[in-house]
Formats: C-alpha cells, structure tokens, sequence
C-alpha cells in the first residue's frame, strides 16, 4: 500500500499538534508502566502496540500497581472507551473502503485523530480514506514510539515519576477547551460536568471516573432520546 510522499507529507504537517502531545504522553506512560508496575520496558511498549488507548493505559498502570484483577481492569477500559464507538459509527459513511484498510482505521481511531480528521480536508483528487488512514497511522506511531523511548529510558535510569500522570490530565483539558471552541453548545459539556460533580459528592473519588463517565453517557442519551435523536 504506496502512498505518494506529497500526501504523506500532508498528512504529518496535519499531525503535528498530536505529534508533539502524544511522543512526551507516551513517553510519560512508558516511565509510569516500568515504575508503578514493575515490569520490563518490553510490556510497556507491547501494550502500546496491541491496546493503544491512552487514557486506558494510564488508567491500568493505576489499577495494575494496585492490584487489580483482570475483570475489574477490563470493564474499566471498555467504560473508558465506549466513547469511540460513537466515533467510528459517525464516520461509517466515509469510510468505505476495503477491510484491511477499514480495520486499520478503526484500530487507530482516537479522541485527537477523530478532531483531526473531522475537521481537515483532504487534498485534491486523493481518497479520503487514504489521507485519514495516514493521519490515524502517524499518531499511533508517535505514541508508540514515546512509550518505548519512555520504558527504555525508565529501566536505564531511575526518575521520580511524581506528578507524571497529570499530562493526560492536562491534553484533555486541552481538547475540551478545542471541543467547547468549535461546537458551541454548552448543554453537553455542563450535563457532562453536573455528572462529575454529582458523582465526587455522592461517592467520592473511589471509581469516580467510571461512574461520571457512565452516568455522563446516561444522560446524554436520554436527552437525545427525549429531543428525537435516538
């Protein structure tokens, strides 16, 4: 699958925003995963390769360092990412393509690829699919490769990873203030905030973020339901 360098081109210059926020992100879940976990620089990266959800990620450094089981770990990330499944069904129509190249651009989907590729065009007399599948592929290397520079560099030298798992933190209150920016409707993000306050003074933070989340995505539905969208 040959792409032509001026596309690729295209593409990268599009990605660097993501680019300079996923290799230091990556980079900083690599140092977290060898520190709190324990484990080798090996399984860092491999979960980077084969999972490729960031939040998840950070999120199962936290459950894995504490102990948690298989079960509890795998309904905190289906949780965490039900989110995308509203992603990839909103761009179902653009994306008709063939099955490896469709895999590939589901696999690689994420929170910023999505902003990205919903708000770019894609060059003149080039398949749109082509152009997305290159922005999403750019971003999962640039992950990847900061994870494994993140693993590799924590085994190598010892770092005082406090504080480090603030940088999700931070990208996503990024994205959001981008999201209030170009949607302009407020009802989703206040629903979305009265949820996270709703659930820190009724639980606490114990799972505050699967419940916010979960209790966010209730509510959301139903006023959609309620407005005749679902």
């Amino acid at each position: 699958m040959g792409f032509p360098s001026r596309l690729i081109a295209r593409a990268f210059q599009a990605t660097v925003p993501v680019i300079l926020g996923y290799f230091p992100l990556g980079v900083a879940f690599g140092l977290l995963f060898v520190d709190q976990v324990g484990a080798g620089w090996l399984y860092a990266f491999l979960m980077s390769l084969i999972v490729f959800a960031g939040a998840s990620q950070f999120l199962a450094v936290g459950l894995l360092a504490a102990g948690a089981g298989i079960a509890e770990i795998a309904a905190a990330t289906f949780v965490l990412n039900a989110r995308h499944a509203f992603f990839g069904v909103s761009l179902l129509e653009r994306w008709r393509t063939g099955p490896l190249k469709k895999f590939f651009l589901i696999y690689w989907l994420t929170d910023e690829t999505y902003a990205l590729i919903t708000s770019l065009k894609a060059p003149p007399d080039v398949e749109e699919s082509d152009f997305h599948l290159l922005i999403a592929g750019i971003n999962y290397s640039s992950w990847c490769a900061g994870s494994l520079a993140g693993a590799l560099a924590g085994e190598a030298i010892a770092f005082d990873t406090a504080g480090l798992d603030f940088t999700l933190t931070a990208l996503f209150a990024v994205l959001l203030v981008e999201q209030v920016r170009r949607v302009r409707e407020p009802f989703p993000f206040l629903l979305a905030l009265a949820a996270g306050l709703a659930t820190l003074a009724v639980f606490g933070t114990a799972n505050m973020l699967l419940i916010s989340i979960t209790l966010a995505l209730i509510l959301v539905v139903a006023d959609g339901a309620r407005r005749g969208w679902a």
